[in-house]
């Protein structure tokens, strides 16, 4: 049992929302409490300002008499005498500060701000509740502010939305890694246009990509053994099982037969398993295709001349970006077949040619060619023009032209069979030049 706490992924949009919905409530806050406060002291001002107003129009005004008013509070001083008040003011000479300027004071059992002006003897004094003051400053800060409390909750709601909508890409993303198989290498079906997230999903495709090619090249190595080697191990028993009752020419020869056909078995499909192009690209360089084609037509040279054929070579010296390996693999399959497959007394023709932007390499045979139909299945994996029954009596494993296709693959090189001039088949390979030739 795992002693380790489980801990539950946490959501993106949910985090995300949670983040700007409370940066949200606490700067609404903010503006709400810094918007009261000052709208308060901008009501105070202009309430004050409304106290002056009256008081200057009541020193100008002639009262001598109280006026029965609840709704204004003031005072008229003449010489010392009161000449003129509201009602609720009429009785309250004693304790009534008749100081110059605004203050708060307690009279007639109520908290006014007061307002007192004097003039030429005569003095005024206005004033109004507190209580008064302050519900009709904070009624219309309430509503000066309402609108941003109201629309508060939409905006959590709309960031709330757009959030979700902004990392759908990754949620649907999610979901499809979620169900996906491990044996399932296709393209991811999720897409999207943010520059955050659409290299995210380029390079998981790309990824894909590649591990699919190694799934299939490592399935395809272990089916091709399970496939290819049959063959020529029973073979390999069967004339080793007839030395028992004594050597013999023929068994002799059979198993040398049989081994070379399975060391050749062996060769190509190490071949396919290591033609990643990555890996490959890495180890580049520029290389000489006129001196390679050379090599390897030396190297053959024994069964071009068992079979008493003529081939020629024209060229001039060319560099393409490549590696050894696989630049002698691709063009020495290329040249067996041609070998293999011309009648003797045949002729092969190689050209190496250059134009602006390309290395082309192209080698022609006088054998009996290939019709359309076998052209569009000669790189299927173990397709042999007429197998083993094929004239030329030739044995292979069916994977040669195979391995030239993911060989192409790797240097970009497009691919072309064709008619030859010598009546056969004629091969073309366009490989992009050295940059430094």
């Amino acid at each position: 049992m795992s002693l380790h706490p489980v801990h539950r992924p946490i959501s993106i949009n949910r985090k995300l929302t949670l983040i700007l919905v409370s940066c949200l409530i606490l700067s609404t806050f903010w503006a709400l409490l810094s918007g009261y406060q000052a709208s308060m002291e901008k009501a105070e001002q202009q309430l004050d300002e409304q106290l002056r107003e009256m008081a200057t129009l009541l020193l100008e005004t002639e009262l001598t008499q109280t006026i029965p008013t609840q709704e204004i509070y003031f005072q008229i001083w003449q010489h010392g005498v009161l000449l003129a008040a509201s009602e609720r003011l009429s009785n309250t000479e004693s304790r009534v500060d008749l100081s110059s300027g605004w203050q708060t004071q307690n009279i007639a059992a109520m908290r006014l701000r007061t307002y007192v002006i004097e003039r030429r003897e005569r003095v005024v004094l206005v004033a109004e509740p507190v209580n008064k003051r302050f519900s009709l400053a904070e009624s219309l800060v309430l509503s000066a502010m309402m609108p941003l409390v109201i629309i508060m909750p939409i905006l959590a709601v709309f960031i709330a939305w757009y959030i979700y909508r902004a990392l759908r890409p990754l949620t649907q993303l999610s979901s499809e890694l979620k169900v996906r198989r491990a044996d399932d290498f296709t393209a991811l079906n999720t897409f999207s246009q943010d520059r955050e997230v659409a290299p995210v999903i380029a390079m998981m495709n790309a990824l894909f990509a590649k591990v699919e090619a190694a799934y299939l090249r490592e399935r395809y190595f272990a089916s091709d053994a399970a496939h290819e080697l049959k063959t020529p191990i029973a073979a390999l028993k069967i004339h080793l099982h007839n030395l028992a009752g004594g050597p013999t020419e023929s068994s002799l020869k059979g198993i040398t037969q049989s081994t070379e056909q399975l060391n050749h078995i062996v060769e190509q499909m190490l071949t396919l398993a290591r033609t990643e192009p990555q890996v490959w690209r890495r180890q580049f360089d520029p290389i000489d295709t006129e001196a390679v084609t050379q090599q390897l037509v030396a190297q053959m040279y024994d069964k071009i001349a068992d079979k008493a054929q003529l081939i020629s070579l024209h060229s001039e010296p060319h560099s393409i970006l490549g590696c050894q390996f696989t630049l002698s693999t691709l063009l020495g399959n290329l040249l067996s077949n041609a070998i293999k497959y011309t009648p003797p007394q045949g002729e092969i023709r190689i050209d190496i040619t250059r134009n602006a932007h390309q290395v082309l390499w192209q080698i022609q045979d006088s054998g009996p060619g290939m019709t359309q139909a076998q052209i569009d299945r000669v790189f299927d994996r173990f397709y042999r023009v007429g197998g083993d029954s094929h004239p030329s009596g030739e044995k292979g494993a069916g994977l040669g032209m195979a391995i030239v296709r993911q060989i192409c693959e790797i240097y970009d090189a497009t691919l072309t069979l064709s008619d030859s001039e010598l009546g056969g088949l004629k091969v073309s390979l366009a490989f992009k030049g050295a940059q430094n030739e």
